[in-house]
């Protein structure tokens, strides 16, 4: 098994569940057993090694490769260290079985952790490292939630010239996904006996006729809402809540909605969009935020010459986009030109049976220590 299989094999079978995805106090559930592994490794190879303090007990991890000579530019490499709770028994457990390697995080994104660490490790044991470049691995916390780690390292003003954040690309690389905005709308009623519906006004049946509206009408409207790499922009009605039980007319109806945006596109303009919709079906509802998740889209310029060269050793002649969200576009808010790529399959996280090819994980340590290994 090679170093970065085993890694990777190492890395799985430390749990780092979000904390905010699981009962309070759970056990297995924080980032810091995989960040503390690593640091480890990260110190005896001679990197420098410090923590950016989150929130109490979960810190982004900081891995520190200077250039020979003085720092003229900087590449971020930033996957997120965090996971999803599992959803099978023993999913925790690495397992491997026809050159797959399976378990909770192998494919999102254990897979690009192992990768890049790889990567910077293997630049660190040259004998000739980057005289101007200065490699920086952040790993990151909380993506799989409110994507506090990226939002803090953003807010920090660390500056660099490129960010490539792992997630399943399947070795492409990503310069744009869609934005999401998580809005929870409500509509209100007037209680009554079940008996006597008439004297109620059923808050239930006044979303209905929302959600209708916003998945017939406006659904259509925004298929001619159209970007070249992220297709059009979509709305789901994920949740709804009303009622409590049979004989009462009920007066307050929840929704929450995922409504993915294209680049251009901005929070407060979707929450007036929705706001007309309900206007014209003569319905009145209150809007806010759902669970903090409000990531804008990314549309990174494939021309700039430090993507244009990661592109250029992918193998890849054309930009390509992702109708997921991540990362990458709170650095890019940040002010960091960021880029996605990485081993695996988006259709493999948050499986019940996640996995990730070993040959893409040693594929992507590979052309990472290419790209890293050949900057100036």
């Amino acid at each position: 098994m090679t170093k970065t299989a085993r890694l990777l094999r190492e890395l799985v079978a430390l749990p780092s569940v979000n904390p905010y995805l699981m009962p309070h106090d759970s056990p297995g559930t924080g980032e810091k057993q995989v960040a503390d592994y690593l640091a480890e490794s990260a110190s005896r190879a001679g990197l420098d090694v410090s923590f950016q303090k989150v929130e109490q007990g979960r810190a982004n991890l900081l891995l520190r490769l200077s250039p020979l000579n003085r720092t003229r530019q900087r590449v971020l490499l930033a996957p997120h260290l965090d996971t999803v709770p599992p959803s099978a028994p023993g999913q925790l457990i690495p397992k491997i079985h026809n050159g797959r390697l399976y378990g909770r995080g192998a494919c999102d994104t254990k897979g690009s952790v192992a990768a890049m660490f790889t990567a910077i490790l293997n630049c660190a044991a040259l004998k000739k490292r980057p005289a101007q470049t200065e490699i920086l691995f952040s790993g990151l916390v909380d993506e799989e939630s409110g994507q506090r780690g990226s939002r803090h390292f953003a807010a920090c003003n660390i500056k660099a010239d490129l960010a490539i954040v792992g997630e399943p690309t399947r070795l492409r690389v990503i310069t744009a996904h869609k934005g999401a905005v998580w809005l929870r709308l409500r509509t209100r009623g007037k209680a009554a006996h079940g008996a006597r519906p008439d004297l109620g006004q059923n808050a239930i049946l006044k979303m209905a006729r929302l959600v209708e509206a916003l998945e017939t009408k406006y659904a259509a409207a925004l298929v001619f809402r159209h970007h070249p790499l992220l297709g059009h922009a979509t709305i789901n009605v994920g949740v709804i809540r009303g009622g409590s039980q049979p004989n009462i007319v009920p007066d307050l109806c929840e929704i929450e909605v995922d409504r993915r945006t294209l680049p251009g596109e901005t929070d407060a303009a979707v929450r007036n969009e929705i706001r007309r919709v309900a206007t014209a079906a003569e319905i009145k509802i209150e809007i806010d935020s759902a669970h903090e998740k409000i990531c804008p889209p990314l549309e990174t310029n494939p021309t700039l010459p430090l993507v244009a060269r990661l592109m250029a050793v992918a193998g890849q002649k054309q930009p390509l986009g992702a109708p997921f969200f991540c990362d990458a576009a709170i650095l890019a808010q940040g002010g960091i030109p960021s880029v996605i790529f990485g081993p695996g399959d988006i259709a493999q996280a948050h499986t019940a049976d996640e996995w990730i090819e070993l040959d893409q994980v040693e594929r992507a340590a590979w052309l990472l220590t290419r790209f890293l290994s050949a900057l100036p």
